[in-house]
């Protein structure tokens, strides 16, 4: 059974000027432990392709099905799955600047289990597997873009999502720090078997999926 399959997907944004078609019939079938990439140019619509499958929002018709159960952004408990089931790695990191690293990590945790003191402890042991441990008493201005987008991964991961969606996640790394995400995230996959979609720009890391789809006239080639 796919993990997460989506049919016929389509939304359109109105304008001053009419109606602007973004998807026009997405169809996509994510499996455990795939790695999938999809790249199209600036505008294709692959960033509102990602907020629809993470239910951040809705879409005009078609449907999306995770472990072959129906799911919308109105179902009862939509907040409770997208803080369960899913991570969210965006390009720009959105760390709380009044809160720690470690303070960070945990917040979805502590969310959902109101347990500040295991929300921590889970916290600092995903630091410690990223190597980011000694940062964690740092505040997001203390950090390198590099160990923000390291403590945004970790952030994703503590809940222990079935899928990471990833959104231009190296877009305001240097080289070095890019490859070093997209290595942790390959060896997450690796050892762990974590389901990833990621959207770019950059057909190198694109190359380095186990699979690569492109987002063009509003359909995934």
């Amino acid at each position: 059974m796919d993990l997460l399959k989506v049919e016929k997907i389509k939304k359109s944004y109105r304008e001053s000027t009419g109606k602007l078609k973004v998807l026009r019939g997405i169809d996509l079938s994510v499996k455990k432990g795939d790695m999938i990439a999809i790249i199209g140019e600036s505008g294709s619509g692959k960033s509102t392709l990602l907020h629809l499958l993470g239910m951040l929002d809705s879409a005009d018709e078609g449907e999306i099905f995770y472990s072959g159960k129906k799911i919308s952004v109105n179902n009862k408990n939509i907040n409770e799955f997208r803080n369960k089931k899913v991570g969210f790695v965006f390009q720009f990191h959105y760390l709380l600047e009044d809160f720690t690293a470690e303070e960070n990590v945990a917040m979805p945790m502590f969310i959902a289990s109101r347990n500040y003191k295991k929300s921590i402890k889970k916290a600092k042991t995903l630091l410690k597997v990223l190597d980011i441990l000694d940062r964690g008493t740092h505040y997001p201005n203390q950090l390198s873009g590099g160990e923000q987008q390291r403590v945004a991964v970790a952030r994703a991961l503590i809940n222990d999502p079935e899928i990471i969606f990833a959104d231009e996640p190296t877009g305001n790394l240097d080289e070095h720090h890019s490859d070093e995400l997209i290595n942790l995230m390959i060896e997450l996959n690796r050892k762990n078997g974590q389901t990833f979609v990621i959207v770019t720009h950059n057909l190198e890391i694109a190359k380095r999926m186990h699979k690569i789809y492109t987002l063009k006239n509003g359909v995934l080639e």
